[in-house]
């Protein structure tokens, strides 16, 4: 038995002071700081923050690795950095790339998903398929020559180890593709990249699409005479992500977008290869993009992803808005963690769950990392 003591206790629903968390690899209980165990190992907060471990879905690498390399040495790199940024749990995220590559990239994953949850770094959950299966008009950063039609077989055949994958609907004829993998996979389908109407975009959330892939970005804009992808993202159960580094979503929007979607609401970092390195030049699936200060842009200018830090992610909402610091880690906790399936695992501090969980200071910088009870950073 461990126990975490004089921590502010960050739950689903308010932040719990003068209690004491006790753990093994899963939460065992929330008790009086004096009716601690004597065995107890103890970890001191020291006032500091203990929150439920972060869930990112969608992520394209870090340190200069990317998922699409289809490379173990990427995969292990990329999860023994963002551990440092208390992510807990992740999908790694391919996108529009050569078809093989992609195949590479989710062997790869598949492969090291169980050693995962046991290594010195973030535990795999899935994989994002981001991609290819999009519309050229709103490709973003994605390379138009390998986008293809919605493949329902090629997404079944992976769907071990898929957990989200994005497409455009408008695509996929009928929504033939969308409606044979809700029904025979447990794969969350997203609406992303994507030129879709607003009845079209409603019509595919029928159909079987369940998410709204970094949300105002690369899809039909909210206006008055056609509300686009993003109306229906708001107007429909849809959950959706929204990339919190304060320049991709002006801020102004994040209370609007909390109030309109609640816990439906996932923050994401659609952080690319330069994340956690200095600004400068680098790649991503193959296409040079310039990471400077908290913008990432390929040489035509064209924004793609981020170099956000989740952690970090939290606070920019927390500060930039009147929601509460407990709602802003659900975010990226808890939603997350219900969107592909896994809260009554993941996502909390409630007894019987994983105790994956990380302290950080009184601004959310983290200072350790513990997945299934262990201590991956800041030992």
């Amino acid at each position: 038995m461990k126990a975490i003591v004089n921590g502010k206790l960050i739950l689903r629903d308010r932040i719990l002071t003068g209690k004491a968390l006790l753990y093994t690899d899963v939460i065992e209980g929330i008790v009086d700081a004096d009716k601690v165990p004597a065995e107890a190992e103890i970890l001191d907060a020291s006032g500091k923050y203990v929150a439920p471990g972060l869930i990112d879905l969608h992520i394209h690498g870090y340190l200069g690795k990317d998922v699409c390399d289809g490379e173990e040495e990427s995969i292990r790199t990329i999860a023994a950095g963002i551990v440092r940024n208390g992510v807990t749990g992740f999908l790694p995220t391919t996108m529009t790339v050569d078809k093989r590559m992609i195949i590479k990239a989710l062997e790869v994953c598949r492969a090291l998903k169980e050693e995962s949850k046991t290594w010195n770094g973030t535990s795999i959950l899935g994989v994002h398929a981001e991609g290819p299966y999009i519309n050229p008009k709103k490709k973003g950063a994605q390379d138009p020559q390998y986008i293809l039609k919605p493949d329902a077989a090629f997404v079944k055949e992976y769907a071990d180890i898929i957990r989200l994958i994005t497409l455009a609907p408008e695509m996929d004829e009928d929504f033939a593709a969308i409606r044979e993998i809700r029904r025979d996979t447990n794969v969350l389908i997203s609406m992303g990249h994507t030129d879709a109407d607003y009845d079209t975009a409603v019509a595919s959330t029928l159909a079987g699409v369940g998410h709204a892939t970094h949300l105002f970005n690369a899809m039909s804009a909210l206006a008055h005479r056609n509300p686009g992808v993003v109306g229906a993202a708001l107007n429909t159960e849809v959950t959706v992500e929204l990339i919190v580094d304060t320049f991709h979503v002006n801020p102004a929007l994040y209370p609007i977008v909390y109030k309109l979607k609640g816990d439906k609401l996932c923050f994401i970092t659609d952080c690319l290869p330069a994340g956690g390195l200095p600004d400068g030049e680098y790649t991503l699936g193959g296409q040079r993009f310039v990471s400077r200060g908290i913008e990432c842009r390929l040489p035509d200018g064209t924004i793609a992803g981020s170099i956000l830090k989740l952690n970090k992610g939290v606070w920019n909402v927390y500060s930039n808005s009147n929601i509460p610091l407990y709602e802003c880690v659900n975010c990226a906790s808890l939603n997350p963690a219900r969107a592909i399936g896994l809260d009554a695992r993941k996502g909390s501090i409630e007894v019987g769950k994983d105790a994956d969980l990380i302290i950080t200071d009184s601004e959310f910088n983290v200072e350790k990392t513990i997945i299934g009870g262990t201590i991956r950073y800041g030992a």
